[in-house]
């Protein structure tokens, strides 16, 4: 098997594992998370505006389709949904990792079916870190072009290529290839975890270097971990894998965390109802990520994929309406109480 089919098949694998497998781990917080009822909203319900701006894009909600998939003939059905449902309630949606199609551009459709669906949706790119110090501002340029999009995420997954058979086990001269982007591409540059999360120190690293936005990846969610265990015929590795399901940072703390740097933030990670996006803005959020819960509706039919959409934004303008919140940047206002461990933890990163 050639390096180019053991990517594309890598995808299919990993499409297939979130579908039917259970491959979360973890608790991202927002169990922890309350949002201060207001038993005077003083507003109508009815009238609640979602709307709310993201680099320059307006968007009609803070819930962001995260980067799922692509990259094999298989997936390609999936995006097209996923694509419809962005175009239909102007959404952001990022597409998963290019790198499959980078390397053998007869599987670009598998991306491309996104902005043919979806023309006038805010689209993200996606890149790994290593394979952008590898090949270069050329690879990210291409990524753009293969979806005409308005961004690029950069993402980091350390504890995934630590324990993929395939993976790279070299990060050094990434900050340094990551700044080089940032200095010289047209597009803003979104650095995103895939799942363990984003400390403080790592936050200000990346703004630093000049990127334009953080996409959290909390753990809590999605774990590559418990997915490279699960697709790896190696003992050695699974049992790698078993003993690194609790690693990273929950997306509450991460957030937290994360706002202290300054910008644009997207929560991801855990993320599972219009409530959890709530609570997200509230504690300095823009967007709202998510990628399962909106996977699995996909995989069905896309008027499954609808109807999840629509039931995460009833649920989010009644959150909005009892904590009196008429747009967006009341929700960014709205006090929280915080519990349990995630208060722990955030008490101990001060």
């Amino acid at each position: 098997m050639t390096g180019e089919t053991a990517t594309s098949s890598r995808k299919r694998d990993h499409l297939l594992i979130c579908c039917e497998k259970p491959i979360e781990a973890g608790d991202a917080g927002f169990g922890d998370v309350r949002l201060v009822h207001n038993a005077l909203p003083e507003c109508d319900m009815d009238a609640i505006e979602t709307g709310t701006r993201f680099l320059g894009a307006s968007l009609d909600s803070p819930l962001f389709i995260a980067a799922m998939t692509g990259g094999h003939p298989d997936t390609l059905e999936v995006n097209r949904r996923l694509a419809r449902a962005a175009e239909r309630y102007n959404l952001g949606m990022g597409v998963g990792s290019q790198r499959a199609a980078l390397e053998k551009p007869e599987l670009e459709e598998s991306f491309a079916v996104v902005r043919e669906e979806a023309p006038h949706a805010f689209l993200c790119a996606n890149l790994g870190i290593v394979q952008l110090r590898d090949h270069g501002i050329e690879w990210a340029e291409r990524a753009v072009e293969m979806i005409d999009a308005q961004a690029i995420a950069i993402h980091l997954n350390p504890l995934q290529e630590s324990i993929q058979p395939e993976g790279d086990h070299n990060a050094e001269g990434c900050l340094e290839a990551l700044r080089t982007l940032c200095e010289e591409f047209s597009r803003p540059v979104i650095v995103k975890e895939t799942g363990s999360g984003i400390s403080a120190e790592t936050a200000r690293q990346v703004r630093g270097a000049g990127a334009s936005a953080i996409d959290i990846g909390g753990h809590g969610g999605t774990s590559w971990a418990k997915i490279e265990r699960l697709r790896t015929d190696d003992s050695g590795l699974a049992d790698l894998g078993e003993a690194f399901l609790s690693w990273g940072i929950p997306t509450v703390v991460s957030l937290c965390e994360v706002r202290t740097a300054g910008g644009p933030i997207i929560a991801t990670g855990g993320l599972r109802s219009g409530i959890d996006i709530a609570k997200a803005v509230a504690l300095g959020a823009d967007l709202g990520g998510m990628a399962l819960p909106l996977l699995k509706p996909a995989m069905e039919s896309e008027e499954a994929l609808f109807a999840a959409v629509e039931a995460m934004h009833r649920e989010l303008r009644v959150a909005m309406f009892l904590t009196g919140s008429r747009r967006m940047r009341d929700l960014r206002h709205t006090r929280t109480y915080i519990t349990g461990l995630t208060r722990q933890m955030i008490e101990n990163s001060d």
